[in-house]
């Protein structure tokens, strides 16, 4: 096993524990939302992005830093021992892959499918929910929704369920006539 695939499973193991203590507390919803809220945090703040990278900061600094994030966004007791382990065991690094793996737990506890879509141009609440609602139809079950806006896209839609990938961006059919011409 390569230290890669031992650090990923390590990761994977800490999202179960999370998920267990969760469920044992009967705390899971609680638990989720504050997983989405430190993801948001990670999203949104470069420097709390760049403090989750930092090898050198100290476990102390980390501590006071993850103490004041819980006490503004009300953390329960579990979550904010559960980022002070992660600290102490030195895999705070990997937070944003164990979070978002305790997330895809919860998912799949729940029988969802994960569905991740990009779009060429920023779509609004009615049309996101537009397409979970066809993809729950195609799918036959519950869609847990990821949408990300793409600038990048010059049009279309790049939808991935599971391992399922539906490109109908214009930057692929450009892609693929481009291909075709140098082979013809």
């Amino acid at each position: 096993m390569t230290e890669n695939n031992l650090s990923i499973t390590a990761n994977n193991s800490y999202s179960q524990a999370l998920y267990e203590l969760s469920e044992e507390l009967k705390s899971i919803n609680e638990i989720e939302n504050q997983v989405n809220a430190v993801l948001k945090l990670i999203t949104v703040s470069e420097d709390f992005r760049n403090l989750i990278k930092n090898p050198t900061n100290k476990q102390s600094e980390l501590i006071g830093v993850i103490k004041a994030i819980s006490e503004k966004f009300n953390f329960s007791s579990l979550f904010n021992r559960f980022l002070s382990f992660l600290i102490q065991k030195r895999k705070f690094f990997f937070l944003e892959k164990i979070l978002r793996d305790f997330l895809l737990i919860c998912s799949n506890k729940r029988g969802e499918i994960v569905a991740k879509i990009k779009s060429s141009k920023e779509l609004n609440n009615s049309e996101i929910e537009s397409i979970k609602k066809d993809l729950s139809k195609s799918f036959s079950s519950e869609i847990k929704l990821y949408y990300e806006y793409d600038k990048r896209l010059l049009g279309g839609l790049v939808i991935k369920v599971g391992s399922i990938m539906i490109d109908s961006s214009i930057q692929t059919k450009l892609k693929k006539i481009e291909n075709q011409m140098l082979e013809a």
